[in-house]
């Protein structure tokens, strides 16, 4: 290099995205809290409070944890630590699961639209009867003041199961971790628990009527519905 030579520019440093700096206030929160597997942590309007920012903000970052198992938020408890990791795994771990968002939606419109269309084709009186007790179930959940995310789930059970295809139950198995993680930011948007529920309905009404095509579309709004989350930025 010659003395009138300048140095390359220097790259501008990424500012990290919001929910990564309230990751990592909430980890040093529990952190310098002493937290351990099974304690629960302060309520969220308490939480929001020490952290500076709003309670919509703050459930935003704690559904990010639950959706990596740091901690389970259980309706009429609160958030319960499960474990706790370090900051750099957590961070990565949720960069991760912003970047196959798309192949986990990719791989149940592949799947859960068929299931739909082959429930309708396929159910019994039997299978008719689960999956309006899943219905049941999540619409309970909801008036109780939850997400229903157990009722949700066993919705889809239910339609997988009515589709009678033992492979592409095994292939909904297999990628069942991975929907979970779509469920639980899913359901923690504004209105959305009713608003899936509604589209469960739909559903359910095409696989009685045994109409493949209806419930293939009603599965495809479905899951257009549950896929538009508010991902921290």
């Amino acid at each position: 290099m010659t003395e009138n030579a300048s140095p390359p520019p220097l790259g501008r440093l990424a500012r990290p995205r919001l929910y990564e700096q309230l990751v990592e206030q909430l980890l040093g929160y529990i952190e310098s809290a002493r937290l351990r597997p099974g304690d629960l942590l302060p309520a969220e309007r308490d939480l929001a409070e020490r952290l500076g920012v709003s309670r919509a903000t703050l459930a935003q970052a704690l559904v990010a944890l639950e959706v990596l198992g740091v901690i389970d938020v259980q309706h009429g408890t609160g958030a319960v630590l499960r474990h706790r990791p370090s900051v750099a795994t957590v961070i990565r771990g949720l960069r991760e699961h912003r970047s196959r968002l798309p192949d986990i939606v990719e791989a149940r419109s592949t799947l859960e639209v068929r299931l739909a269309a082959l429930a309708a084709e396929r159910r019994t009186d039997e299978d008719l009867a689960a999956i309006d007790r899943a219905l049941d179930e999540m619409r309970t959940e909801i008036d109780d003041g939850g997400r229903g995310a157990h009722g949700d789930e066993l919705f889809h059970q239910a339609v997988t199961a009515a589709a009678h295809s033992p492979v592409l139950a095994q292939l909904m198995a297999f990628i069942g971790e991975m929907v979970l993680e779509t469920r639980l930011e899913s359901l923690a948007q504004p209105g959305r628990p009713e608003q899936s529920l509604a589209s469960h309905r739909s559903i359910a009404e095409a696989v009685r009527a045994q109409d493949p095509a209806a419930a293939a579309a009603a599965m495809q709004r479905h899951i257009e519905l549950v896929s538009d989350v508010a991902l921290l930025d």
